[in-house]
């Protein structure tokens, strides 16, 4: 894909492809459980053996999995909205309740859930928090750094629709 033409333009060219990588990495977590689940549930129905640490991991798989998407998802317009409503709009009324939405519902959602569980994530980290089953998995920082992350990116890419949506608007005129 070629790079777009202005400054605002190619930071959005780059967050999109963070975006893509983010959904990338998420469908392979996907693959991943799909393997998972099925060992797993060979193991504990035909061999009549199970494992914390693989339940643990299939909850974490999860969780990389939906995480990272909500990036992705919001890149490719597969996020929630009012279609009953928003499909009557003009093109310019779309674009007017897109970069609303992004401004007043996307980015600020983003920023509450960064700012919340920046202490979450750092408690864990300190205190190097392992599950309390036995058996369990230990370092749950790695797994609760993906709200961190995947949060983080969401903004950078309520940012970059936004940005996209301000150029349509000005090919509009």
């Amino acid at each position: 894909m070629q790079e777009p033409k202005g400054t605002l333009l190619k930071i959005s060219f780059y967050i999109d492809e963070l975006s893509k990588w983010a959904g990338t990495v998420g469908a392979i977590a996907a693959i991943f459980l799909a393997l998972l689940i099925v060992y797993d549930a060979s193991m504990r129905y035909i061999f009549h053996e199970g494992s914390v640490a693989l339940q643990e991991l299939e909850w974490h798989l999860f969780d990389i999995l939906f995480l990272l998407g909500l990036s992705y998802a919001l890149k490719h317009d597969k996020h929630v909205r009012v279609d009953i409503l928003y499909s009557r709009f003009s093109p310019r009324t779309k674009i007017y309740v897109h970069i609303f939405s992004m401004l007043f519902f996307v980015v600020p959602l983003a920023l509450l859930v960064v700012w919340f569980s920046w202490d979450f994530t750092l408690q864990s980290f300190l205190q190097n928090e392992a599950s309390p089953d036995p058996g369990g998995l230990c370092c749950r920082y790695i797994i609760k750094s993906f709200i961190l992350i995947s949060f983080g990116l969401l903004l950078l890419q309520a940012i970059s629709e936004t940005i996209k949506a301000i150029y349509r608007l000005g090919s509009l005129r």
